[in-house]
């Protein structure tokens, strides 16, 4: 993927993101990109940062919060909980300018952004970074008072190769997950090449969307943003696939399709379509969790 060698540069680099002489500029601005949606107020949201969300026995599994400025002390928010996609070992994922705006993004429109560093790689560590997703939703969950969350109006929202950590979720919706996000998301991981070469098959069932839309359970609502001209090899398909299926299945699934747009496209330019597409990204967060 394009991005990574731009996060695992993150790591090396630091939170002043300083560039050494080696890192060629483009990709330190890979990983400076923020969102091209921007509303007043993200530079005044209150974030809490490196939250030992797994336990504390790595420090770089770590979770940051972002709340609306002014939040009282018992006052609760929906939260959108943030899931990025593969990543180099090591590379702290939630530091990168797309997570840390937007978590930015939606602290100022109301809500509470959670982001996260996983272990999921691309195309290794699939059931790593299922286990850390898992561990990352139950401590929001259990810390919701302190972070002014209200623990029954969770949304997911997942990125890239992030988009298979939503099986378990498309599957059968815990009641406090009001809904579902996933941009250019890897839906297909049993066809993809790739990651059967690198996880156990088992993994793969259990983590592929395209499977688990299929099985019987409470289907919360997905929003889908579609990247037309996605490059990345395997990513399309799957998610034509994975479309096919929710739909033949009446699953409550919303499409936005961004034609020739590439992956990352809300990191890349403001097109007209990009920014619609963010706009409603937000107008359904806030209309499933009550912001």
């Amino acid at each position: 993927m394009r991005l990574l060698a731009a996060l695992a540069f993150t790591l090396a680099a630091g939170s002043a993101m300083a560039q050494p002489p080696s890192i060629p500029p483009e990709v330190i601005a890979a990983a400076r990109r923020t969102v091209v949606m921007t509303v007043p107020g993200m530079d005044r949201v209150a974030v809490t940062k490196n939250l030992p969300y797994a336990g504390g026995s790595d420090p770089r599994i770590a979770m940051d919060v972002y709340r609306p400025d002014g939040l009282k002390s018992g006052e609760r928010r929906g939260a959108v909980i943030f899931i990025h996609g593969g990543g180099p070992p090591g590379a702290p994922m939630k530091e990168i300018g797309a997570f840390t705006s937007y978590g930015r993004l939606t602290a100022a429109q109301g809500l509470v952004g959670v982001t996260f560093t996983h272990r999921l790689g691309f195309p290794q560590g699939v059931a790593e970074g299922a286990t850390d997703v898992a561990a990352a939703v139950a401590y929001v969950r259990a810390h919701a008072a302190e972070l002014n969350i209200d623990p029954d109006r969770i949304c997911l929202a997942a990125y890239s190769a992030g988009g298979a950590m939503l099986a378990p979720y498309v599957k059968d919706a815990p009641s406090w997950l009001r809904c579902l996000v996933a941009y250019y998301p890897m839906m297909d991981l049993e066809g993809s090449a790739q990651h059967r070469a690198s996880n156990a098959a088992e993994t793969l069932t259990a983590q592929s969307p395209l499977r688990q839309v299929a099985e019987p359970g409470r289907k919360a609502p997905l929003y889908l943003a579609r990247a037309g001209a996605d490059e990345i090899p395997e990513l399309l398909p799957g998610v034509d696939r994975f479309v096919a299926e929710a739909l033949r299945r009446d699953y409550p699934l919303t499409v936005a399709n961004n034609p020739a747009a590439p992956h990352s496209f809300d990191l890349t330019g403001p097109t007209p379509r990009t920014l619609e597409i963010l706009q409603e990204t937000f107008a359904f967060l806030r209309r499933s969790l009550g912001g």
